[in-house]
């Protein structure tokens, strides 16, 4: 199954360290970002593990559930945890789901639904491409999808901003220009014509071309 932007996220029920997680019940009516890993004890994915426990404040500031996989049992997980504490400094405080049986891998579409066996014997370089960022809307929708090699780390603010973009999106029908942080300028859509752009915004925005209009951000 090949996933798009705009397609409905996989539901699936499955182990995680922390219980069951029935996954579409449990995002709710919040923003999930659910971000993945080929195998446990390996050296990138301990960093990023770390990181995002350390930014989980941040991400619940803006209603946002994190839930990790990786293609190892839950009891492995446990262990990894231990190490990335006394690495990272942090360790996981959210949910990693186990996929021992590349169950969710295969449903996301990051191995081949055809993929034999389970986790047991695999290298991580078997689950290369296990290494995805979803970033998941309330109404269960993929808002955006991110791949990365296993050979480099993932940038997690990057995520957050991006978070930021779909989540100003979502409210007030915006885009966001070119290496946008929050509070920049933001760009009114074509779909919004200038009669609509004026009553949303009365205090004016700038035409630099009639595609290309700009506004101060809306709160």
């Amino acid at each position: 199954m090949s996933l798009r932007i705009g397609d409905t996220a996989p539901d699936f029920t499955a182990q995680t360290t922390q219980g069951t997680l029935n996954f579409h019940e449990w995002i709710g009516d919040s923003w999930c970002i659910l971000f993945s890993h080929p195998k446990d004890f390996t050296p990138v994915c301990t960093t990023e593990l770390g990181f995002m426990a350390k930014l989980k404040p941040e991400f619940d500031k803006r209603n946002t559930k994190i839930v990790g996989l990786s293609v190892d049992p839950v009891d492995n997980h446990a262990a990894w945890a231990k190490d990335i504490e006394e690495t990272q400094g942090t360790a996981p405080n959210y949910p990693m789901i186990g996929d021992d049986k590349l169950e969710v891998a295969k449903l996301y579409d990051m191995l081949p639904a055809e993929e034999p066996g389970s986790a047991e014997g695999r290298t991580p370089a078997d689950n290369a491409t296990v290494r995805a960022v979803f970033i998941i809307g309330p109404d269960k929708k993929i808002k955006a999808m991110l791949i990365y090699p296993m050979t480099s780390g993932r940038d997690f603010n990057e995520v957050m901003r991006l978070l930021d973009s779909v989540q100003l999106n979502a409210k007030h029908t915006v885009a966001t220009p070119v290496n946008w942080r929050p509070g920049d300028d933001v760009i009114i859509p074509p779909s919004v014509s200038d009669e609509e752009a004026r009553k949303k915004y009365p205090e004016g925005f700038t035409t630099i071309k009639p595609y290309l209009r700009t506004v101060k951000q809306p709160r």
